[in-house]
């Protein structure tokens, strides 16, 4: 007979009281497990609700408007030197880079002819001279014969007048009156002779002194033509551009075809820079604005400068022609205008056609309140109202684009309370090379949305958002003096 032997009371309540442990722990891991997942949902769904944007504090700092334009320096007063005829150069008494004062011989063509002409005339001047003194002086002689007739018929004319009263009263032989009167009207007749003498001296006198002045006149043409073989400095300066040398033929510019250029003669006590600036800035360049000049050859030493001239004409910036000629498909390029910048102190070592970048201040503000440029945005009013439950925290640019409405220029200031980017509507004033002036709607201190962009464009009003400047270079805007 087989015996069978059952389990106690006791061992069968410790096996239950195992069994329910183990459940009760299987069961609180996964109620924890839950609650982790629910948390790490709700995060989830949290943080992809919020914007994780960039932000600065807007600060108060001295902004500037530059408007920035490369070009060449030039020299304020310049002379080409040119020749008025065809000629082979014998002498060029400089060298390029040589200072010069004015009235200087600079070179000398062929001028043989030229002198001899002179030479010519200088003779027959001095040939006319000398036969003037020889008429001059018989003027005088005529003069002195006039003044003897004149006597002599003065005491002829008494003679004859005693002769006519003593003949009268028969006092005196016919003879003797005869020849008293034929002594009267020879002194008459030659007191005529001696003045025809003096008048034909005299006009012998003014034909010689007309001669004179036509070999004059002459030489005059004479050396104007031997001058123009002979240059000469207009003023003082340096010679910046010779390219001829002794041999050379040069010849004179005729209606549209220019002629050669001996050299040019620059006074470069007064240097310029001449820039090219876009149309979209011209408008803000005045003559007397300040201005800064950076030369290439002279690295990043800056030069100060003030805007002397600014030019009228648009100049095409593909073809450097005036726009004013432009047609068709040309008149719609892209356009600069002239500007001419006045070195305050230029280097005594500097030379025309160096290549320089000019930066001209055509705006100033001090102590303004300043944001980076990026911050400003444009939103339409329809877009200012703040998202419904579920609204996307981003706006629809398609949407902006299609609308009609006018858009509201403003920032975006975070509100900390809140979590949100409201936006502000902002009035700027002088815009920096990357900040802008706020004149109303943001104060010093506030905290702005500055990026990325890709977020801020279409950033809506009162999103939601989570500040991340880790990758941002820094978190407030850099005070300058």
């Amino acid at each position: 007979m087989v015996s069978t032997i059952k389990p106690s009371a006791a061992t069968t309540s410790a096996t239950d009281a195992g069994t329910s442990t183990a459940r009760k722990l299987v069961i609180f891991v996964a109620i924890l497990i839950l609650v982790a997942a629910v948390v790490a949902v709700t995060l989830l769904r949290s943080g992809r609700d919020k914007v994780t944007v960039q932000t600065v504090r807007a600060a108060r700092q001295d902004i500037a408007a530059v408007v920035t334009a490369s070009g060449e320096i030039t020299p304020k007063t310049y002379a080409d030197i040119s020749p008025n005829n065809v000629g082979q150069i014998t002498d060029l008494y400089v060298q390029e880079g040589d200072r010069v004062h004015k009235g200087e011989l600079l070179a000398k063509l062929w001028n043989v002819q030229q002198a001899a002409q002179v030479a010519g005339m200088q003779a027959s001047i001095k040939t006319g001279q000398a036969n003037l003194q020889a008429q001059e002086a018989a003027v005088g002689t005529a003069q002195a014969n006039l003044a003897s007739s004149t006597a002599l018929l003065a005491q002829a004319t008494q003679n004859w007048q005693r002769s006519q009263a003593l003949y009268k009263d028969q006092l005196l032989a016919r003879s003797d009156y005869q020849s008293q009167e034929a002594a009267y009207k020879t002194a008459v007749a030659q007191v005529q002779v001696s003045q025809a003498a003096l008048k034909q001296s005299q006009a012998q006198v003014a034909s010689q002194q007309a001669q004179i002045q036509q070999a004059q006149s002459n030489l005059r043409s004479a050396s104007d033509a031997l001058t123009r073989t002979e240059f000469t400095s207009p003023l003082d300066g340096i010679v910046t551009y010779l390219p001829v040398h002794v041999g050379d033929t040069v010849v004179m510019g005729i209606q549209n075809s220019p002629g050669s250029v001996l050299m040019r003669v620059a006074d470069m006590s007064v240097v310029t820079a001449e820039v090219q600036v876009d149309e979209t800035d011209i408008a803000n360049v005045k003559v007397g604005q300040p201005a800064t000049i950076t030369i290439d050859a002279f690295g990043d030493t800056v030069f100060p400068a003030h805007v002397t001239e600014v030019g009228d004409t648009a100049i095409l910036r593909s073809t450097g022609a005036a726009a004013t000629s432009a047609t068709g498909s040309d008149a719609q390029q892209a356009k600069d205008f002239k500007v001419v910048v006045q070195l305050d102190a230029p280097p005594a070592d500097i030379r025309p056609g160096l290549s320089c970048t000019a930066k001209i201040t055509t705006a100033t503000a001090h102590n303004a309140v300043v944001v980076p440029l990026q911050s400003v945005v444009e939103r339409e009013p329809s877009q200012l109202n703040p998202p419904k439950n579920g609204a996307p925290a981003i706006t629809s640019a398609a949407s902006s684009l299609a609308s009609k409405e006018t858009p509201v220029q403003g920032v975006f200031i975070v509100d900390a309370k809140t979590g949100t980017a409201v936006f502000a509507p902002a009035a700027t004033g002088v815009t920096g090379i990357d900040h802008v002036q706020i004149l109303s709607g943001v104060k010093a201190g506030d905290e702005v949305v500055s990026g990325p962009y890709s977020q801020l464009r279409d950033l809506a009003n009162h999103a939601a958002v989570k500040v991340d400047n880790s990758t941002a270079a820094t978190g407030t805007i850099p005070t300058t003096n």
